[in-house]
């Protein structure tokens, strides 16, 4: 027995993406009679071990450094939950939505994006590392929990969210967008869209889009409540940035005899309503600027549907620029990356030379490969080490491992 639509799919607007109406899966399989193509995606996803890893993967401190700062696992059950209302308040499918943010960082490396850039430069010479293609990877090759198939044999839908939730990878003419420009688009993408045409040339739908909103919502507040609790700054500090700064004012004007504590919590709170309050409206301007009635129409437009306004991306710019300056390139956090950069170079150079020192399975014919295929099946493992496994791994392995604090 197939699934059937169910009363809700009958509440979502005509460019949501339905699961009855979904491209389907690479690998044919009977699907579901009580879940949904979708609410399958989702628990495939939450039960992979790439998911249970993200609890021990840096989001920008170290996960022993504090039981209260975000790690990935947490951000992205936030970007989930925020992803989610965007997506109900639209009339858009919550549970492709969900999926998309659940699965959005599993390709991240161990310790943050300092991680990502030593594998990115390991790698450099077999066309790099990017995290995005290697969420790819990780849901259509290497997770190994079916008796037919590698990876989750996740829908069309969630797979093209996946790869193309921040645009498009080529332009019209076929060239590569944004930060593809520089080494093309990855040889991975490229292979799997070979079998399985992702079409990279056109937007994503509009689920994805918007969870990639809410990603930036999710990164951008907690990473000024991380901040906060780790003393980077403080509170008066974002007092000058634009509408952030107002909100910030406006909470210590009216709550100042509460704790400071409460008061982080109040503005960060506050900000996040607006800053998905502003994509709610922004994205409902697009569809009728845009005249979108389809989810063909999102595909083929000519810009994001799915976004926030000028006026607050201005804002979010902002506060990158003062999050870079104050927390992301503080002392205690660059003494993190050189000491991190180090374990991982380590690491890749003794694999590379004594390629005995992986597990067992990470052996298999690793003498009889290629030295491109053999750096790449390096880079898979490293990639999917948690923070602690690769700090243990090196003590395994060295007489003398950075001190992480």
């Amino acid at each position: 027995m197939n699934f059937k639509p169910q009363n809700y799919e009958s509440y979502l607007s005509d460019y949501a993406q339905k699961g009855s109406m979904s491209r389907g899966r690479l690998f044919d399989e009977q699907e579901s009679a009580h879940r949904s193509p979708f609410q399958r995606d989702r628990d495939r996803i939450i039960h992979t071990t790439a998911f249970r890893r993200l609890q021990f993967k840096t989001q920008v401190f170290v996960n022993h450094e504090g039981d209260h700062f975000r790690n990935r696992l947490t951000h992205t059950i936030e970007v989930a939950q925020i992803a989610r209302t965007i997506s109900k308040a639209l009339g858009l499918n919550e549970e492709l939505a969900e999926s998309l943010a659940l699965s959005h960082d599993l390709g991240h490396t161990p310790f943050g994006h300092c991680g990502e850039d030593v594998l990115n430069q390991c790698l450099s010479d077999i066309g790099g590392f990017e995290h995005n293609a290697q969420s790819l990877k990780i849901v259509t090759k290497l997770e190994h929990r079916y008796a037919d198939f590698d990876g989750l044999n996740l829908t069309w839908e969630a797979l093209e969210g996946l790869v193309k939730h921040n645009g498009p990878l080529l332009d019209a003419a076929g060239k590569p967008t944004k930060k593809y420009q520089k080494n093309g688009v990855p040889s991975y993408v490229n292979e799997f869209c070979q079998k399985f045409d992702l079409e990279i040339d056109k937007y994503s739908n509009l689920e994805a889009q918007l969870a990639a909103c809410a990603d930036d919502v999710a990164y951008n507040n907690h990473d000024i409540d991380d901040g906060l609790r780790a003393g980077l700054f403080v509170f008066e500090d974002l007092f000058e940035l634009p509408v952030i700064g107002d909100v910030m004012r406006d909470v210590k004007a009216r709550f100042g005899h509460i704790s400071a504590k409460r008061q982080m919590h109040e503005a960060y709170r506050i900000i996040i309503g607006l800053m998905v309050e502003d994509i709610l409206q922004n994205t409902q301007t697009n569809i009728a600027k845009y005249n979108i009635k389809t989810t063909a129409d999102i595909h083929n437009a000519a810009v994001a549907i799915g976004n926030f306004s000028p006026k607050i991306l201005a804002v979010i710019k902002t506060l990158q620029e003062f999050l870079m300056q104050n927390m992301y390139r503080a002392d205690s956090v660059i003494k993190e990356r050189v000491a991190a950069a180090k374990i991982l170079e380590d690491l890749f150079d003794i694999y590379m030379k004594k390629p005995e020192n992986l597990p067992p399975d990470w052996q298999h014919d690793l003498g009889a490969d290629s030295a491109e295929v053999s750096q790449r099946k390096i880079g898979d493992f490293m990639a999917g080490m948690t923070d602690r496994f690769a700090i243990m791994e090196h003590q395994r392995l060295f007489d003398f491992t950075p001190q992480m604090r």
